[in-house]
């Protein structure tokens, strides 16, 4: 799965405040997401991510 920071991972499920989008802040073993929703952010193991992720939206900022 090609997942760079930047990149906006549409999830399968929402985030407690409604949003399912989250911005890609670092990558590793764990992800660092932002909520596009209410800003929180959020470290989630590669594994679980990469499982609950339902689309890719490439970020043109580079």
């Amino acid at each position: 799965m090609q997942i760079a920071v930047g990149d906006i991972l549409v999830m399968k499920k929402n985030h407690p405040c409604g949003e399912n989008r989250f911005l890609v802040l670092r990558i590793g073993m764990d992800f660092k997401l932002r909520c596009l929703g209410c800003g929180r952010e959020i470290m989630v193991p590669r594994s679980k991510a990469e499982k609950s992720v339902r689309r890719i939206e490439q970020n043109g900022e580079d």
